[in-house]
């Protein structure tokens, strides 16, 4: 019992710097190594002999939609866990736990829904996101073995956050590391050594993820974790449920619109990329697969910070709150000034990692370098949106997860190339991070006193 108190005390009691490093770096980790399902698999399947750049590109127009599964998951455990941790910061354990027996169920329900839903409409939506003629089979065939796997994916993810709040961010990290280690040993065995291509990576991620999910479930059911799944608090309850969806909205949309993106990208290029079409698209997979791995561990450092603000902010200690802000924004600002720096200095060295056809090593270091140009400020973009999801505020988090990439990003897309062909397309993703970064910084700080001042309901 005395070894629970001084876990649950620890976010509210030790030095900020000190716990920020503890709590980010298990975090940073996980997220890292996450990225391992999806850009493992891209590596194998680009370097497959004769087939590698359409099987690459049929991975690039799966991706979306697996990205829309993970976001259901975002929804609800990014959405309940920093209201978990708020009420244990309160002392409210009771409603700590009830917040974790709701989302339990809404993703076991979400996972029924989604896989009946994608299983019946696989190829029309695969075909939406950019699949041509050559690259759906290997598209459908990979998508479909990964549906199957929707309730590993949403308890994995979605209630690994459960785990990272309460301040066990090691054992979160643990969650993902053995999977990821599934997959790296399974990948090669099943894509090359069974000869099964885009097959085998599907298998892979599916078992590395379902391993995932029994080592989360396990860990919240039994007596090391401060929050456990219980019966009693499984049944869905409108008034615990809703405020959790709403605080989720934020995360949820800034990974499904990144479904959304891809979509409008790989349409656009299918409207202005003539007979390159699946080279252009196969290059705007390997541009989107860099973006989304150089920003995972600014979100492993955000998701560090959550719980302690979130705990902080809870228990009323709002001195820490700032401090762990002001070390969390310092952190992610160096973090991407740096990535900004070795894209732009080295580019053909990370299109590399997943192609060595000569045809995209021409074209797509330098779109890498035009597409990253704005990485320079997401440093405090995203430092100053995650931290109004980690002090609850569903309406401003909301908003500003849909300025960058619903408001700006898109419509750019669809305008950019209408005024200077394809180009234009990797034209908006820079723009779009540099105003969404400027306005979010802008808004956070003119609402700092109010925020800190007590003013807001904290649950």
């Amino acid at each position: 019992m005395e070894e629970k108190e001084n876990k649950e005390n620890k976010l509210g009691t030790q030095p900020v710097g000190k716990l920020l490093v503890q709590m980010s770096l298990p975090a940073i980790t996980a997220q890292v190594i996450n990225a391992l399902y999806n850009i493992v698999d891209r590596i194998y399947i680009g370097h497959l002999p004769e087939v590698g750049s359409l099987a690459l590109a049929s991975l690039g127009v799966a991706f979306p939609l697996i990205m829309i599964i993970s976001a259901f998951a975002a929804l609800i455990g990014m959405g309940g866990a920093p209201r978990a941790a708020i009420a244990l910061g309160a002392g409210k354990k009771e409603e700590a736990e009830k917040i974790l027996g709701n989302c339990f169920s809404a993703l076991v329900i979400l996972s029924v829904v989604l896989t009946v839903l994608f299983l019946m409409t696989s190829e029309t939506l695969l075909t939406w996101f950019g699949a041509t003629e050559n690259s759906l089979p290997m598209a459908n065939s990979y998508f479909t073995i990964y549906v199957m796997g929707t309730i590993s994916v949403q308890m994995a993810l979605g209630l690994n956050s459960f785990i990272s709040s309460q301040g066990f961010s090691a054992m979160s990290m643990m969650t993902v590391v053995i999977g990821a280690i599934c997959n790296i040993v399974l990948d090669p065995i099943l894509i090359y050594g069974f000869d099964m291509g885009v097959q085998g990576a599907a298998i892979a991620t599916v078992f590395s993820q379902t391993v995932s999910a029994v080592w989360v479930v396990a860990f919240l059911l039994g007596k090391k974790t401060i929050l456990r799944i219980k019966r009693q608090y499984l049944k869905i309850n409108a008034a615990v449920l809703l405020p959790t969806l709403a605080l989720g909205i934020s995360p949820f949309i800034m990974q499904s619109t990144e479904s959304l993106v891809q979509l409008t990208f790989n349409t656009q290029i299918k409207r202005y990329g003539g007979d390159q079409v699946d080279l252009l698209i196969s290059a705007m997979s390997i541009l989107l697969s860099c973006i989304q791995f150089f920003v995972l561990p600014l979100n492993g450092l955000t998701q560090g910070a959550q719980p302690i603000v979130s705990y902080n902010y809870g228990a009323g200690k709002i001195d820490r709150v700032k401090k762990a802000f002001w070390l969390l924004i310092k952190s992610g600002m160096v973090y991407t000034i740096a990535v900004w720096a070795a894209v732009q200095l080295f580019p053909s060295i990370f299109v590399k990692m997943f192609s060595s056809d000569p045809a995209l090593l021409e074209i797509a270091p330098g779109y890498l370098r035009i597409f990253m140009s704005g990485m320079l400020l997401l440093g405090a973009q995203f430092s100053c949106q995650q931290t109004f999801v980690a002090l609850g505020q569903a309406k401003i988090s909301t908003f500003l997860a849909l300025l960058r990439k619903v408001i700006l990003l898109i419509p750019l897309a669809l305008v950019l190339p209408m005024l200077m062909g394809f180009q234009g397309i990797f034209l908006a993703e820079p723009i779009a991070d540099v105003v969404a970064a400027l306005c979010t910084t802008t808004v956070f700080l003119l609402m700092t006193r109010r925020l800190f001042s007590g003013e807001t309901d904290r649950l």
